[in-house]
């Protein structure tokens, strides 16, 4: 990644300032809160929700509901504080978690490079970011995926198609752009009219998102991304995703995961503004072929004026894919085959 700022790019800088003033002065309202808040709106009748968002403070909350817990989700505020500050702490204590001792240089990763090292932890509204189903638990994938996932782990360096998209500079999915993560967690968020454009800075993926109940592509039309189209109900923008393309390796709801994607997936997104600086996001997603049930997750999104988003280098510095592949053939040549 380098550190050029994504504002610096040729022409951003023009658009912010036209949607800057196609709407409310910003500030408007910035003191309510509540169910009785209403939003700013821009010209077209939009909620307002320009700006830079972050996820950062889901990060420490576990993805699926701890076993410890035995079920339990009705944890006090306090509990979920609790909880999430212990996480931090051991995740700093524990430098087995990032591979090395953090003190003695950046190595691959420090923990210094993550977002949630620099900032006071803030709990979400539930133990774990899997609210359904109920167990809180990622259901299992279906006999077919299991298959599909064992032949790609036996494959893995024989080609690159068996290799995890996101490892190829491609797309970590809708998934891996929107969930926490340890860094990298900055959602820009504009809305030109009868549109909304998502950007994330995770592998700098732009998802632009019409809002005019125009309909889905033709089912011939596939696309890594999927093809969003979105429409306000009230102060909640609703965002459902089809015709995604099939792919054998994706990422995941986190970094340990690897999921297939397939033709009949469908992604409903959710981005509820209930005061200034909060956005209510969930996704639910819904893949017979690749999961044996739907699930869903939620976490906050928090406003966050500091932030900038710096470009994602990803292909100027990816060594991993060719480098993965010719140790294969080296091997291979070693063993005689």
């Amino acid at each position: 990644m380098t550190a050029r700022s994504l504002f610096e790019a040729p022409g951003m800088l023009a658009v912010v300032v036209v949607l800057a003033v196609s709407g409310p002065a910003r500030g408007q309202n910035e003191n309510g809160t509540g169910a009785a808040w209403s939003p700013p709106r821009l010209a077209d009748g939009q909620p307002d929700i320009q700006g830079m968002w972050n996820s950062v403070d889901a990060v420490l909350t576990p993805l699926e509901l701890p076993d410890e817990l035995g079920g339990r989700t009705d944890l006090s505020p306090e509990e979920l504080q609790a909880r999430t500050d212990a996480r931090k702490r051991s995740r700093i204590e524990n430098s087995e978690w990032h591979g090395f001792d953090s003190s003695r240089g950046v190595g691959a990763y420090g923990t210094h490079w993550f977002d949630w090292y620099w900032r006071d932890p803030v709990a979400g509204d539930a133990p774990a970011l899997v609210v359904d189903p109920p167990s809180g638990r990622i259901p299992d994938w279906t006999p077919a995926a299991h298959e599909v996932l064992a032949h790609n782990r036996e494959h893995l360096h024989d080609s690159y198609e068996y290799m995890e998209s996101g490892d190829r500079c491609i797309t970590r999915g809708v998934l891996g752009m929107m969930m926490p993560t340890e860094y990298n967690n900055g959602k820009l968020i504009l809305q030109p009219p009868g549109y909304v454009v998502l950007h994330s800075e995770m592998i700098h993926n732009a998802r632009i998102i019409p809002i005019d109940r125009s309909p889905h592509l033709p089912a011939s039309i596939r696309q890594w991304d999927g093809d969003p189209r979105g429409r306000w109900e009230g102060n909640t923008l609703v965002v459902e995703s089809t015709n995604f393309k099939p792919v054998r390796s994706m990422r995941g709801a986190s970094a340990s995961i690897r999921a297939r994607q397939s033709e009949k997936q469908r992604i409903v997104e959710r981005f509820t503004i209930v005061d200034a600086n909060t956005l209510k996001y969930s996704i639910s997603i819904e893949d017979h072929e690749t999961y044996t049930a739907p699930w869903r997750v939620a976490f906050p999104l928090r406003r966050d004026h500091e932030y900038r988003q710096f470009e994602y280098a990803c292909h100027e510095g990816n060594y991993s894919v060719p480098n993965a592949l010719n140790g294969a053939r080296v091997e291979e040549k070693k063993a005689g085959r």
